[in-house]
Parts: C-alpha cells; sequence; structure tokens
C-alpha cells in the first residue's frame, strides 16, 4: 500500500500560486484592518464589592464550622 503525497503539487492545488503561498484576495484581512471589530468600552476591572463580601461571608462561616468540629472532637 502507498501512502499518499504529504506534499500535492501547487500546480493542480486550487488557490496556490506556481511559486507558493497564496494570491492576494484569497486571505481575511488582518486584525488591524477591521477597526470596528472590538468591543466599544472597556469592560470593568475586578471585582464588584458585592460578590466579595458574599464570598468573604461564606468562606468566614466555613472557617468557625470547621473550628467549631475541631473544638467538638
Amino acid at each position: 500500500m502507498t501512502a499518499p503525497n504529504p506534499d500535492p503539487d501547487p500546480a493542480n492545488t486550487p488557490g496556490l500560486e506556481p511559486g507558493g503561498g497564496v494570491p492576494p484576495g484569497e486571505t481575511p484581512p488582518a486584525e488591524g484592518g477591521m477597526s470596528e471589530a472590538g468591543p466599544r468600552n472597556s469592560p470593568p476591572k475586578g471585582w464588584a464589592k458585592g460578590p466579595l463580601t458574599v464570598i468573604a461571608i461564606i468562606v468566614l462561616l466555613f472557617a468557625a464550622g470547621l473550628v467549631a468540629m475541631a473544638l467538638a472532637l
């Protein structure tokens, strides 16, 4: 059994130029060429005070429960 050629003939491959590469117009523009692609405003950075407070309360309750279990032994 013969394995297929991993390097196809560029003359028979659509979209390839004979010297190698891709002809102009067949690839999408670069990132810099799309000026309206990103978000319009920057997202908020960091955590809000509410979620951090809830997480801190849960952690403190869990730690207090562990201390209570250790003292009960």
